[in-house]
């Protein structure tokens, strides 16, 4: 099939629910994917933060080449050694004592709503809480997921709006203010859910002191403080998780995007102090953890926990940051982000941007109505962001 009949039959089948681009991805290697018709781009998207390790890493495809001779999936009714070592792994490599598998980024943060009000609600049962304690804050700017609970707690109204009722309970304080953080969190509060480096919302870091006092406000009012790691962890910001950087150990962490390679697959880690609210048949998912994307989220996470690759992000993002500071355009307002998690905020649509450089073999994304992304693959080489800049400095002296 070629590219029109690809495309028209994807328009006459699936729900039009994505604004795609007019060309359909074949294959890739490495940091390049290419079209049907052979045209080949540089990927700053990766996914969306998903392929940290690109494509065709042959580690990722030999864990998967293994395991799918052996179990694909089997209920979370009986044991399976990936997913015991993937947890493992997990909490060994970060602050926690128990792992909660999900499928996706969103399902994680609503398993996490759930972990925290049954907390709140043991809490209050054993008299050493308050009463009517469920409130879940979140933050202006904050994208936590699509569905009922994660969306409530989503500052966008326009994606609110056609969906409410949306779960109650979600109190807004403003991003990176205290003042206004301290306003929102009180004794009906059971958790407070913050992205350590917001992505969907325009790339905005947390400051170190918002995130401390953060844990302070949660420590004082008995709180659980949730850290959504979706796009910001597993490397993305030069350190395994991103509260790693920041010093501030959350009591519970969800990830998704990169940890299975591309494969969907999310998790919620916590502390010893949450996981003993939760009981059997509290929560469950028919297929969180399955042995096939279990196998391969355990290789993608001991290759990026390695110090050394770590080391190389970090590296290669003070360069990407370099290197975008040489583009002379009037276009660009500010660059900003953590490791290889960057926006660059601009005075023109950041729509205009994306569409304009896939004529020029680039793959971006924006973050709201006038921020560019970039989230290429972890292993991206100081070439390949050579070129990254030189095609994105083209495409803004056209604009």
């Amino acid at each position: 099939m070629n590219t029109h009949e690809i495309i028209s039959l994807e328009h006459d089948h699936l729900l039009q629910v994505y604004a795609r681009a007019d060309f359909v991805l074949d294959h890739g290697h490495g940091c390049i994917v290419v079209d049907t018709d052979g045209r080949e781009y540089i990927d700053c998207v990766a996914g969306i933060a998903v392929n940290a390790l690109g494509y065709g890493d042959p580690d990722l495809q030999a864990a998967l080449d293994q395991q799918a001779g052996k179990l694909w999936h089997v209920s979370n009714l009986y044991h399976t050694a990936p997913q015991a070592r993937l947890a493992r792994l997990l909490c060994e490599t970060s602050f926690a004592d128990k792992v909660y598998f999900s499928n996706c980024g969103a399902s994680a943060n609503e398993s996490a709503f759930k972990f925290a009000r049954r907390y709140a609600y043991d809490r209050a049962r054993s008299e050493t809480g308050p009463s009517g304690k469920h409130v879940i804050a979140a933050f202006s700017g904050g994208f936590h997921g699509r569905l009922f609970g994660s969306l409530a707690a989503t500052d966008r109204p326009k994606y609110q709006q056609p969906f409410e009722p949306l779960m109650p309970g979600v109190r807004f304080a403003a991003f990176n203010d205290l003042a206004s953080a301290a306003e929102a969190i009180g004794d009906d509060v059971c958790a407070v859910i913050v992205e350590p480096v917001q992505g969907e919302g325009g790339v905005h870091p947390a400051t170190p002191e918002f995130l401390a006092g953060l844990r302070d406000l949660c420590d004082q009012h008995d709180a659980l403080l949730i850290f959504d790691e979706v796009q910001c962890g597993l490397g993305r910001t030069g350190t395994l998780w991103a509260y790693q950087g920041y010093g501030v150990a959350p009591d519970m962490l969800t990830a998704a995007k990169p940890l299975a390679g591309g494969l969907p697959m999310g998790a919620v880690l916590m502390t010893q102090r949450v996981a003993d609210a939760i009981h059997p048949f509290d929560h469950a998912s028919t297929f969180a953890g399955g042995p096939l994307v279990a196998a391969v989220a355990e290789t993608l996470v001991g290759k990026v926990s390695d110090p050394a690759f770590l080391e190389r992000v970090r590296d290669k993002s003070v360069y990407l940051g370099e290197k975008l500071a040489e583009i002379n355009s009037p276009h660009i307002v500010e660059v900003r982000g953590e490791g290889l998690l960057l926006g660059i905020e601009l005075d023109i649509p950041a729509a205009d941007v994306v569409s304009a450089a896939y004529r020029h073999g680039l793959l971006t994304v924006g973050a709201g109505p006038n921020v560019l992304r970039l989230v290429p693959p972890l292993i991206i080489e100081y070439d390949e962001i050579d070129q990254v800049v030189e095609r994105l400095s083209v495409v803004l002296a056209e604009l």
